[in-house]
């Protein structure tokens, strides 16, 4: 490390520095006598239950009010961005394919075989597909999100790091949930679960979720008026677990899950946003679009999955088995350019250049198959250790189309991939003494790709393609916990993180060819404190990174023309630093207030690397004379420097109940939309807050509660996506959304 990078990481450590000490300043004014406390945050970031202080890794926990409030009125797993630090979560493709960004190292690329560096795992089985990554999140015991490289206990493609749902569990006692909301916009969103026991030694859980909302939006160009086409979805999942448990040494659990979304896909604003800012034109209407093929557009998901995890628990180890299935089959379609070409040539809102953009994109066939065996030792002392085997296998096919004007096709691509991988791994955990733990881990991961695309229809020429790639690597882990106080643990961690080569073969334009991307390879260094403060009424968790990634693989746009091509590249170097802060403070029995910040720095360092530059956009750096923009000294794109998080909770007996107020904000700095560092392809900082009030009661077996609440209360409007393909089109948030709940729990 270069000594000016430690000196600035170190200066932005310090900025959020004065946010820890709180702790002693509270605790000098800490009310004698007052019982608050914060109850402990279990985790399984290292593969088995542990407190969260224990574990040498960042990681945050997302659960309770906080799950509640960010997700109400029917929003999709974007609803987490920002919510944590150094998470953000984006998506120009609708509420099918979220792509997921971890101290700024993310994949902006919206193609069907895309592999980001974020990995997802529901359930203890790595969702690989984009769209595997967007089922919806109900009945669901925690959410936790561990930043920096997880290359070894997890394994695929996780240099920047993973998020990990965990389900909740069949239970023998009878018990469950029901609550429906409705929301601007005529949203309703429905969810129950009923848990119980069939027999003495089988327990069934059945989990359900309808999130539905009519088309808002209306179409005002010419010639194609029609009111409420866009906007609309119908979105259904379900759970189904089986838990057999005929004693406490053997369980087997049973998990299947279902998705079905019809609706329609992101939309986008031809020419909303003013040449030579970020920002929108001055009459633009979130429910008004200008677009030629409007009443085509459409979106549709279905996801089966299923998996079954045998556990044997013997007298010094366990035995664990997880065999996963997942297959997805989605088709969207969509005005792209998100405008037309007005008869009398006139200029403005909806206006497109001299073509207009409408196609598509599908699954047709999909399957993933996955194999994990573990071998763990249970607690033996002061060594502990586990080791095991993973086996993934995935294929893909992918559809590609434009169409003509009137909506036939121009042109047909079909893409097919093979994916098979395979690790070992090995993990071991030893006391030196009693208060310093040291843990060290290792795979071997081997990657393979066979993929080939065809062009079926063509305007311009037949063509076939075919791409092999393989590569194998070795990553690491080496942490220490040291225990400075029963209530403070601090710890230092080096990792190695691998992603796996990569194809971008989207070859809509007739001379294109697939491009491919090297693996890449991250080395990470991470410091930082767990403590536990005012006698359990606080907790702080702080720490400052480094990491350097190699060979870093990321998506460019290589033509401005109607097939939008794409291409991945390889950047020699990037760099990256910061410090996240998560803390929790009970001020009283009744208030709870919890904050998080996270600073994160990405520059990259490859003084060859250039990209293509829009021809009718404001680029800030120099453009050569190839149209071709550097990259050397840029942060990543999507990658804000700072992103904060603010809550508070208040709870107070009333009559018979409860009454509670509940209140969550999310920060994000500006960020730039791709690399190219157009002035119109930004965002500038954004700062959304939500509010849920509502009352709890008990009457016989049953527990009520009816809530309003608000997501976007101050109404902002806000560019959050951009194209350049033939105008200046805008994807913007949501607007303010209001509305109330009843659930019923048992």
């Amino acid at each position: 490390m270069k000594l000016n990078v430690l000196t600035r990481s170190i200066k932005a450590s310090l900025c959020l520095l004065p946010l820890t000490l709180p702790s002693t300043a509270l605790a000098e004014d800490a009310v004698e006598g007052e019982s608050a406390k914060l109850e402990v945050i279990q985790v399984t970031a290292q593969r088995r239950v542990q407190n969260s202080k224990e574990v040498p890794v960042s990681v945050s926990v997302m659960r309770d009010e906080l799950l509640d409030a960010s997700s109400a009125g029917g929003a999709d797993i974007r609803f987490m961005s920002a919510r944590i630090p150094s998470l953000k979560i984006e998506s120009s493709f609708g509420r099918a394919f979220p792509r997921f960004y971890m101290r700024g190292l993310g994949n902006p690329d919206y193609d069907l075989n895309a592999s980001q560096p974020v990995s997802l795992i529901y359930d203890d089985v790595v969702q690989e597909n984009p769209l595997l990554k967007g089922f919806p999140v109900f009945d669901v015991e925690s959410v936790e999100v561990l930043r920096g490289p997880q290359g070894t206990l997890f394994g695929r493609n996780t240099p920047a790091g993973l998020v990990k749902f965990t389900s909740k569990r069949p239970t023998q006692d009878t018990e469950g949930y029901f609550s429906t909301s409705y929301g601007s916009l005529d949203s309703i969103t429905t969810e129950g679960a009923l848990s119980g026991a069939l027999t003495d030694t089988i327990s069934a859980r059945v989990s359900l979720s309808s999130q539905t909302r009519d088309d808002w939006i209306d179409n005002k160009a010419e010639g194609h008026e029609e009111e409420d086409v866009l906007g609309g979805y119908d979105d259904h999942a379900a759970k189904i677990q089986l838990l057999y448990q005929p004693n406490d040494n053997f369980s087997a659990l049973f998990n299947y899950h279902y998705r079905d979304l019809n609706g329609t896909p992101t939309v986008n604003y031809a020419s909303a946003i003013k040449p030579g800012t970020n920002e929108l034109v001055d009459d633009f209407e979130r429910d008004e679009i200008y677009h030629d093929a409007a009443d085509r557009a459409t979106q549709t998901v279905k996801v089966n999955g299923g998996s079954l995890t045998l556990e044997y628990v013997m007298q010094d180890y366990t035995l664990t088995s997880v065999t996963g299935y997942e297959s997805v089959v989605a088709f969207s379609r969509a005005d792209v350019d998100g405008g037309y070409n007005p008869e009398d040539g006139s200029d403005g809102l909806g206006k497109v250049n001299s073509f207009t953009v409408e196609s598509a994109d599908g699954i047709p066939e999909h399957s993933q198959i996955t194999q994990e065996f573990r071998v763990a030792s249970n607690e033996l002392g002061r060594l502990d250790y586990q080791f095991g085997l993973f086996i993934f296998a995935e294929d893909v096919e992918i559809d590609s189309f434009n169409y003509n004007a009137d909506g036939t096709v121009k042109r047909h691509l079909v893409q097919n991939q093979k994916t098979d991988a395979w690790a070992l791994f090995a993990s071991a955990d030893y006391d030196l003494t009693e208060r310093l733990n040291v843990t060290a881990g290792i795979r071997y991961s081997d990657d393979k790709k066979d993929f080939d695309a065809e062009r079926i229809v063509w305007t311009d020429s037949y063509a076939q393609f075919e791409e092999n790639v393989e590569d194998s690597a070795i990553s690491w882990d080496l942490s220490a916990s040291y225990k400075y106080s029963n209530d403070t643990n601090l710890y230092a961690r080096l990792a190695k993180g691998f992603r796996a080569p990569s194809i971008q073969g989207r070859v809509i334009k007739g001379d294109a060819e697939p491009s491919v991307a090297d693996s890449e390879t991250i080395h990470s260094i991470e410091v930082g404190v767990k403590s536990d403060v005012l006698d359990g009424a606080g907790r702080v968790n702080f720490d400052i990174y480094y990491f350097q990634m190699n060979d870093q693989q990321v998506t460019a746009q290589s033509t401005f023309d109607e097939s939008a091509q794409k291409e991945l590249i390889n950047l020699d170097k990037t760099i990256g630093y910061g410090s996240e802060l998560d803390f929790q403070y009970a001020m009283t029995e009744n208030v709870t207030v919890t904050a998080g910040i996270s600073y994160n720095y990405t520059e990259i360092q490859d003084e060859d690397a250039a990209i293509a530059a829009c021809s009718f956009c404001e680029i800030n750096d120099p453009v050569d004379e190839n149209g071709l923009v550097g990259v050397d000294g840029k942060s990543l794109p999507r990658a804000p420097e700072w992103i904060g998080n603010f809550t508070i909770s208040y709870y107070a007996d009333l009559g018979e109940g409860e009454f509670y107020a509940y209140t969550d904000w999310s920060y994000t700095s500006e960020v730039e939309f791709n690399l190219m560092g157009a002035e119109e392809m930004s965002q500038d900082a954004y700062l959304e807050g939500g509010l849920r009030m509502g009352y709890l009661w008990s009457s016989s077996y049953y527990d009520y509660e009816v809530a309003t609440f608000a997501r976007n209360i101050t109404d902002e409007t806000a560019i959050i996506g951009g194209l350049t393909i033939n105008n200046l089109a805008a994807i913007v948030n949501e607007g303010r959304s209001l509305g109330a709940e009843f659930k019923m729990s048992f």
